[in-house]
C-alpha cells in the first residue's frame, strides 16, 4: 500500500474483516467521532449515515455493472474480480480525499487480479475475531447450521455469491483471510481484536482513531465509543432498523460479546474448528484451554 500524505491524504483506507468479526463498529465509531468533530448533531437514522461515509465495496453494483457492462446478479465470478480494481478506483477517485471502505475479502490476487486495489489504497484496518465465535454470529446471519458453517469457513477461497445488491466478494476461509491481512503487515495496516476491542473499548477506540489520523479530543472518543455500542446500536435498530441488515434477517446486531462458544459449540465443533484454523487461532490467543 502507497503511503498517505500526510498534508494531502487520499485513497482507500479499508475497514477490513472475516463476516461478522466487528467492522461494522468500526465503521459505526469512525462515522460519529467525524460527524461529533465537524459540530454536526446526529440525524434520526444516524447509523444509516455509513452508507455513505464507509460504504462497502460488494455494495457498487452501479459501477460493477458499469465496467462488467452486465447486470451484477448475472456475472460471473471473473467477471466480478476483474472489474473490482476499477470500481475501487472510481469510488476513490469520486471521494477526492480520504475515504474508509468496508470489504470482508481476503488479501490477495484472483484470476491474476488483486482482489484489493492497493495504487488506490492508503490504509487499512483488519478486526480479527474468534472464529469459534464468528461461526456462531455467522450461522445465525444466514440462517444456516452451525455444523455446514463450519465447512463453508474452511473452504479454500470461500464467496458470497452476486445478487441484486451485492457483488460477490472472495473472502476466503477464515484462516486465509486472517493470514492475508495480518501476516507481514505493514505499518498502515492496523490490526485489532474483536476482543480488546470490548475489553478496552476506550483505549482501542483511540488507537484506530490515532491510526487514522483523526485528531480527537478524549470527550470526543468517549462520545462516539457511547454511540457506537452494542447496546446503543441493538436499541437503534430496533427502533428505526439498520440500512446493512438483509431483508433476509431479523436481526445485524446480534449479542456482541466474546466466549458465546463456551455454551454454543459441542465439544466436536470445536475440535473440527481447532483443527481447521488452529496455526491461526494460536497467533492471537483463541485456542480453547
Amino acid at each position: 500500500m502507497i503511503a498517505a500524505d500526510a498534508n494531502d491524504p487520499r485513497g482507500i483506507v479499508w475497514i477490513a474483516s472475516y463476516p461478522r468479526s466487528g467492522n461494522t463498529w468500526i465503521r459505526i465509531f469512525l462515522h460519529h467521532l467525524i460527524r461529533i468533530r465537524r459540530g454536526r448533531p446526529a440525524g434520526e437514522r444516524e447509523i444509516d449515515g455509513i452508507a455513505e461515509t464507509s460504504p462497502g465495496i460488494a455494495g457498487q453494483v452501479e459501477l460493477f455493472a458499469r465496467f462488467m457492462g452486465k447486470p451484477v446478479a448475472g456475472a460471473s465470478m471473473q467477471d466480478v474480480v476483474l472489474a473490482r480494481p476499477k470500481v475501487a478506483e472510481e469510488m476513490a477517485r469520486r471521494a477526492n480525499g480520504v475515504l474508509t471502505v468496508k470489504t470482508n475479502s481476503v488479501l490477495g490476487r484472483v484470476f491474476d487480479t488483486p482482489l484489493i486495489n492497493l495504487g488506490v489504497s492508503v490504509g487499512a484496518i483488519y478486526v480479527v475475531r474468534n472464529p469459534l465465535d464468528v461461526v456462531i454470529s455467522l450461522a445465525d446471519f444466514v440462517s444456516r447450521p452451525i455444523d455446514a458453517m463450519i465447512t463453508s469457513m474452511a473452504a479454500h477461497l470461500n464467496a458470497s455469491p452476486s445478487t441484486d445488491l451485492l457483488a460477490a466478494e472472495i473472502w476466503g476461509s477464515w484462516s486465509e483471510n486472517v493470514k492475508s491481512w495480518t501476516v507481514n503487515t505493514p505499518p498502515v495496516i492496523k490490526v485489532v481484536r474483536y476482543e480488546d476491542l470490548l475489553a478496552d473499548p476506550i483505549g482501542q477506540f483511540t488507537a484506530v482513531a490515532e491510526h487514522m489520523r483523526i485528531g480527537a479530543a478524549p470527550d470526543e472518543i468517549e462520545e462516539a465509543v457511547g454511540l457506537a455500542s452494542f447496546e446503543e446500536m441493538t436499541r437503534k435498530e430496533a427502533a428505526d432498523g439498520f440500512i446493512d441488515r438483509p431483508e433476509w434477517s431479523g436481526r445485524f446486531f446480534r449479542v456482541g460479546r466474546a466466549g458465546q462458544w463456551k455454551e454454543g459449540l459441542t465439544p466436536e465443533q470445536v475440535g473440527r474448528i481447532v483443527a481447521d484454523h488452529g496455526e491461526q487461532m494460536a497467533r492471537f490467543g483463541y485456542l480453547p484451554t
